[in-house]
């Protein structure tokens, strides 16, 4: 196993904290970005680009609801997105279990 085997999509640190976060909650449930940012102390900016970067690639969902001031996000994770962690994580087991 290689660090090639690893999801660089995934990888990279907040990317990685964002999916985990969102793997954590029951499958089809999502957080609001608001709830998100908070609980992984991203900046707005910096969170919609990393945000964005899983949503190209079919790991996340985001759905705003409202309009305006009223207006909320949720993302979730999709099943394509809960199935490269299981991938990246079973390929960082693989890879830590050489050493």
């Amino acid at each position: 196993m290689t660090a090639a085997a690893l999801d660089p999509l995934i990888h990279e640190q907040a990317r990685l904290r964002i999916v985990a976060t969102l793997a954590a909650l029951p499958e089809g449930d999502a957080l609001s970005f608001t709830r998100l940012q908070e609980i992984l102390e991203l900046t707005p900016g910096n969170q919609i680009t990393h945000l964005r970067k899983l949503e190209e690639a079919g790991y996340v969902t985001g759905e705003k609801t409202g309009n305006g001031s009223a207006s909320c996000t949720a993302i979730g994770l999709t099943g394509r997105g809960r199935a490269a962690l299981e991938a990246y994580m079973a390929a960082l087991r693989g890879l830590l279990g050489e050493l």
